[in-house]
């Protein structure tokens, strides 16, 4: 667990709701009942590993709330994961679900584990002893797993599996993010990456600008960075930074062509955890500089879309004058206090649980699709996907202009409140 004066996601989660209770002025029970998970999770999972060896790794799932409906939330493969990290990305979720409208609660996941150094039958191994340990607690009336950083449609298959099995029976609308053909969505691949780019486009209309006439730097090229980047090219954007990890060196680098990038060309070149071959793609033409100096590339838009607590206060200061706009599509990538240094500078952050909710609208399609068995066309998931976004954004923006908030505010106003009336209306406070 964090100490000292290290970053803990949990704390920046619960000083981002601060703010917010007291802007909303909430009762002492709700604040309460909303500063902390309502219930939480700690597991120890035993595998046998290839070696013959056993080897304990420690899971977790929060449940923050589900005062709207069942809680959903991703589970995360990560050799640093920790379960402050997991509280704050279970409150994030609760908000995320709230301000976009659908009837869903927040619950986060994880596994201490890095799936880079794991066989295909330890990661199987560790999703079944995941849901072995929760099956009682998690399933499709009460709490939605789906993927996350480092799982896959093949691991959230293993835990249905593994569900239906301790369960007998089926129930493929336990889990979401499946392969499409057994209970998946079409279009929840690229659902998150997007989502953000139809609020970017939104957010650009407000400022009379056409995502054709801008250009944008990348942290991270894992699904979201990819989707994202495709569909903004795809809209005439132009690429011209991509920061990543370099898993060889276990350090950040970056890539830049001032032309623009071709994605087709790096994807060709990255493994599928997001990893680009430094070396390949120098050979390509592509400019090495340091992981960090995405943020200093001469650029209109900046989009995090890697870890938490990437754009610090000291950071603000690396970022080019010209950049007008920032949009979150990873959690929590924008520390609180860098928040008021880049609205000084007159820049728009346009906040991650608003950003990139299209991944989780698109699993709450899919959890409907499942219960219903029956499934709908690719055109019809992305078109309703534009329009939940869409709405959500233009509800977050009008807030914003009528009370002179910023788009986080505004849109955690309409977040907690959501949630904070809901509780009250079940009799909780």
């Amino acid at each position: 667990m964090s100490s000292g004066t290290a970053f803990n996601p949990f704390t920046t989660a619960q000083q981002q709701f601060d703010r917010i209770a007291n802007l909303l002025q909430l009762d002492e029970a709700t604040r309460s009942l909303l500063r902390q998970p309502m219930r939480e999770y700690h597991v120890s999972i035993p595998i046998r590993m290839d070696d013959g060896q056993t080897k304990v790794f420690r899971g977790f799932r929060v449940q923050h709330n589900d005062a709207l409906g069942p809680c959903k939330g991703g589970i995360r493969f990560h050799p640093q994961e920790t379960v402050d990290t997991i509280r704050a990305l279970s409150m994030w979720m609760t908000w995320k679900c709230s301000v976009v409208g659908i009837p869903l609660g927040g619950a986060k996941g994880g596994v201490i584990c890095d799936p880079h150094h794991l066989s295909s039958r330890e990661q199987e191994s560790i999703c079944r002893g995941w849901i072995r340990q929760l099956a009682k607690d998690i399933g499709p009336v009460c709490d939605v797993p789906a993927p996350d950083v480092m799982t896959d449609s093949q691991h959230m298959l293993w835990m249905l599996d593994e569900y239906e099995v301790i369960h007998g029976g089926r129930y493929p609308g336990f889990i979401t993010g499946k392969p499409v053909g057994l209970g998946g969505s079409l279009g929840r691949t690229e659902a998150t990456g997007y989502g953000i780019i139809y609020v970017l486009r939104e957010a650009l209309k407000e400022h009379d600008l056409s995502i054709a006439d801008t250009s944008a730097a990348v942290q991270g090229f894992g699904n979201v960075a990819q989707h994202a980047i495709e569909l903004y090219q795809m809209m005439g954007g132009k690429v011209t930074t991509i920061s990543c990890w370099d898993q060889k060196a276990c350090s950040a680098f970056a890539l830049r062509r001032k032309e623009g990038i071709d994605l087709a060309e790096l994807r060709n070149i990255t493994d599928r955890f997001g990893g680009i071959d430094f070396a390949k793609a120098e050979k390509l033409g592509y400019e090495p500089i340091p992981g960090s100096e995405w943020l200093a590339d001469d650029v209109d838009i900046l989009i995090p879309a890697a870890m938490e607590n990437q754009i610090t206060a000291n950071a603000v200061g690396h970022i080019s004058q010209r950049v007008r706009f920032i949009i979150e599509g990873a959690n929590g990538p924008t520390a609180p206090e860098a928040d008021e240094q880049l609205a000084a500078r007159g820049i728009v952050t346009i906040p991650d649980f608003l950003a990139n909710a299209g991944g989780v609208t698109c699993s709450y399609f899919e959890q409907v699709q499942s219960n219903m068995n029956f499934f709908w066309p690719h055109d019809v998931v992305l078109s309703r996907l534009d329009t939940h976004m869409t709405t959500a954004f233009r509800t977050v923006n009008e807030l914003a202009k009528s009370r002179n908030l910023s788009l986080r505010d505004a849109a955690y106003v309409i977040a907690v409140d959501r949630v904070a009336r809901a509780c009250k209306d079940r009799g909780w406070v």
